[in-house]
């Protein structure tokens, strides 16, 4: 169970229902909500700081999100807001057509802010509550601040210029005139401050959550010094909410087997999500991947976000090293069935390959978790527009569908946590903030232990003992030619700095494929101009969604702060919020 999520279903009696109808969204009080004088009891508070927590998947409780619009748009894992194209970046988001007027940007915008709303209530009142002990009060602000440091780091990496609104602010039409890292630097470090390393709730923040945001906000800044002292930290001394050391699991996939989150080392903070909950609604599970399950498949919808063929061919391996192919990995690419019909006869790729995509990325003739062999074209929408793979991270098993899959919708939730922070990606921006400073073998070290993981044979997709019947079980013949090894000591060394971070970067490309973090990734590196421009070249020969996009510089770094937020924030006829560079 997993109860910050199933709690959620109850906040609607403290007011936490939709607030995005209204203008002063930042400062409403639903009708029925008590006051916050009456919240201010030790039950009070936590009540108001589960509903901060419920906020993090964007969600409402009845099935839309928090700021009104569809149950997609919002949730952290939904970072391409429906586009059918998915893969390196935000690919609708980078058409260069998007305007400022976009609803989907509006609906983040809200929900984040309703976020940081939720948190000011609860430093608001949590001083006033006469029954809780000053260690209780500084674990509940810290975890507050730690939410609301998250919900401005959001809005930093996708608007960079916010204005701040926290639990002081009576005027909520502030600019957005000034660099916000400061204060949600603060937040974090309040949190790893206060926070404890062990809570009640295995779901809660805890310190070294904090200390791991801590250390990535440095390191968006390229502050390389501040952010190894902390990384070096979390990696030798940090643990779960519930004591665990930090360490990755076992096997590649074991971050997507919801049966597995509560013993998981891995997960230094997700997003909960549950199913099946017996409300009448998809409320808690995980919507924001609805849209993004295979077209006419077991599944039923719809066919959005696929992998692209540039992220495909990115796991191809050299057969005699076992590593990937760093600059011309699409002049090796795998072997795929586009232009093949469903019913016509395709052999998949023989070449050697990180067994990592497979996990990634459904391919046809490869088994789809127990679903039985990914068929083609059969489960693609339209294959000329998008390519021939679809997303696997998102899937659930069939063997546990029935606890972990909820059908109630007219499109799929799953009980699949968003990993909001995991030990390989802070590995990874470890090894990055070691290159940068120069320490090489150390970064080589931590590159390592991420494809040694992945190199676990116990963690290879296997073929079926009978492609008829999946459910007989898996075989012990591997499914594909599988070859992954780590970097041989002294070669980033001998390569130096430059091809240590391009390997550090291309790592974490295949690690963390389809969950968001690439797009912001090559933003703060300074190469999303040339390498989104170069895939949108090279993709646009082979599937016609990519046909137009282009990555603007100076532009497109940042999405543009939302229309109707500009309107709203008018005063005597001249908005307080200033539009990013290069939008009308």
């Amino acid at each position: 169970m997993k109860p910050i999520r199933l709690i959620l279903l109850l906040l609607t009696a403290v007011g936490f229902s939709a607030q995005s109808c209204k203008e002063n969204f930042l400062d409403y009080t639903p009708q029925g909500a008590l006051s916050e004088d009456v919240l201010a009891t030790k039950a009070g508070v936590t009540s108001l700081l589960i509903g901060a927590y419920a906020a993090l998947d964007g969600q409402g409780a009845y099935g839309g999100n928090i700021s009104g619009g569809t149950a997609w748009a919002t949730p952290p894992d939904n970072w391409i807001y429906g586009s059918e194209y998915g893969g390196e970046a935000h690919a609708n988001a980078l058409s260069t057509s998007i305007e400022a007027t976009n609803a989907f940007f509006n609906e983040k915008w809200k929900a984040d802010y309703a976020g940081v709303s939720r948190c000011n209530a609860v430093l608001r009142v949590v001083n006033k509550a006469s029954d809780m002990s000053t260690a209780e009060k500084n674990n509940v602000i810290g975890q507050a601040r730690f939410l609301r440091g998250y919900f401005y780091f959001d809005l930093k990496k996708m608007f960079n210029k916010v204005p701040w609104i926290d639990e002081t602010t009576t005027d909520f039409k502030q600019p957005n005139d000034k660099d916000i890292w400061p204060k949600l630097i603060d937040d974090f470090k309040f949190g790893m401050d206060n926070m404890p390393e062990i809570q009640k709730d295995a779901a809660s923040a805890n310190k070294w959550a904090a200390a791991a945001f801590l250390a990535k906000s440095y390191l968006y800044q390229h502050k390389y010094a501040e952010a190894k002292t902390l990384f070096d930290q979390v990696i030798t001394s940090g643990k779960t909410a519930k004591g665990l050391a930090f360490d990755l699991n076992p096997e590649f996939e074991d971050n997507q087997r919801p049966e597995k989150e509560l013993t998981s080392p891995e997960a230094l903070f997700s997003v909960e999500m549950s199913a099946n909950v017996g409300n009448g609604t998809i409320a808690t599970a995980n919507q924001g991947s609805m849209l993004n399950f295979p077209i006419n498949s077991p599944f039923r919808c719809c066919g959005n976000f696929t992998p692209s063929m540039d992220l495909v061919n990115s796991f191809r391996t050299n057969p005699e090293t076992g590593l990937p192919y760093l600059d011309d990995y699409n002049a090796n690419g795998v072997k795929s069935d586009m232009g093949v019909l469903a019913n016509q006869p395709f052999t998949p790729d023989a070449g050697t390959i990180d067994p990592r995509l497979d996990w990634t990325a459904g391919r046809r003739g490869i088994p789809f978790k127990d679903w039985g062999l990914m068929p083609g074209q059969a489960w693609i929408r339209t294959q000329s527009a998008t390519g021939p793979y679809v997303n696997l991270k998102n899937i659930y098993w069939k063997a546990t569908s029935d606890k972990y899959y909820d059908g109630i919708a007219w499109a799929p939730g799953s009980a699949i946590n968003y990993i909001v922070i995991g030990f390989s990606d802070v590995l990874l921006m470890a090894a990055e903030t070691e290159a940068q400073l120069g320490n090489l073998d150390k970064a080589q070290t931590y590159v390592n232990r991420v494809r040694n993981r992945a190199a676990n044979p116990a963690g290879f997709v296997y073929k079926y003992n009978d492609d008829a019947k999946p459910e007989a079980g898996f075989s012990k013949i591997p499914a594909a030619n599988y070859k992954i090894a780590a970097y041989p000591a002294g070669a980033f060394a001998a390569g130096g700095k430059d091809f240590a971070l391009k390997a550090v970067y291309f790592e974490r490309k295949l690690e963390l494929a389809m969950q968001g973090h690439r797009f912001f990734d090559l933003v703060r590196w300074g190469i999303a101009d040339k390498t989104l421009n170069t895939y949108y070249a090279f993709e646009s020969k082979l599937v016609s969604e990519a046909i137009g996009m282009s990555f603007i510089p100076n532009k497109n770094e940042y999405y543009p702060i939302p229309q109707a937020q500009i309107d709203i924030s008018t005063i005597n006829g001249k908005p307080t919020l200033i539009q990013n560079p290069g939008y009308k």
